[in-house]
């Protein structure tokens, strides 16, 4: 298989099950064993095995080899060995510890970015494509047809008579002269006594009392003064 179709079909299997941090060196200066070496993050043991068999599975699809695969049984640090290139997929400690980039880095290759950009510009044109397309405002054949609306009108009020206008004017004027001349009720205010007028039955209860006083007081003038005699006890004799 093509170093260059090996190297696509190996980042795509990894991003497939969410790699991190993926890199790719030319080793072809420092080695005769292979050519590329890759370098993958897994944040789990099920994740590295899971990036180990994607791995493997899409480069046998493709027509590639696998030599094999090494580290399964723990899933901290799996190799898989494709020939022309290693595959190393480690969970971030043990990549941090053994540090591979400083020992294979001096080359770095770039991941995909011809494919990334093509897919991208393919997107592009398909999003065009499905877009609708922007008539010209000044041809008459580009505007859409209206459609025809119901029209509603409106009767007029019909005319009111000079008459009977006159006749509502001079009420509601005498109706606005009768309200003003109703005195409104005038309320005490609170806390002030209000004298009401006495009523006929209690002035004439009090005018006979008046005069049933007065009779007594005149028969009381009439009547003979007693006379009060008193006796004086004589000395006794000697």
């Amino acid at each position: 298989m093509d170093i260059k179709k090996l190297q696509t079909t190996v980042v795509d299997a990894l991003e497939d099950v969410k790699a991190q941090d993926i890199v790719m060196f030319d080793t072809t200066g420092l080695t005769s064993l292979f050519d590329r070496i890759c370098i993958a993050s897994g944040t789990s043991n099920r994740q590295t095995k899971a990036l180990a068999a994607s791995v493997r599975d899409k480069v046998k699809e493709a027509g590639g080899d696998v030599i094999g695969v090494e580290g399964e049984d723990t899933g901290e640090w799996v190799l898989v060995d494709l020939g022309d290139m290693i595959v190393h997929i480690m969970q971030a400690p043990i990549r941090a510890y053994y540090r591979l980039e400083e020992i294979w880095g001096e080359k770095p290759v770039k991941l995909g970015a011809a494919k990334r950009k093509s897919s991208a510009e393919g997107k592009a044109a398909s999003e065009a494509e499905a877009a609708p397309k922007k008539k010209s405002g000044h041809l008459a054949a580009s505007k859409a047809a209206k459609s025809a609306e119901a029209v509603i009108e409106k009767k007029a009020a019909p005319a009111r008579k000079p008459g009977t206008v006159k006749a509502a004017a001079a009420a509601g004027a005498a109706a606005k002269k009768a309200a003003k001349k109703v005195t409104p009720a005038v309320e005490a205010p609170e806390g002030k006594k209000v004298k009401v007028a006495a009523s006929k039955t209690s002035v004439a209860s009090a005018k006979a009392a008046k005069e049933a006083k007065a009779k007594s007081a005149a028969k009381a003038a009439e009547a003979p003064v007693k006379t009060v005699i008193k006796r004086i006890k004589k000395p006794a004799a000697e």
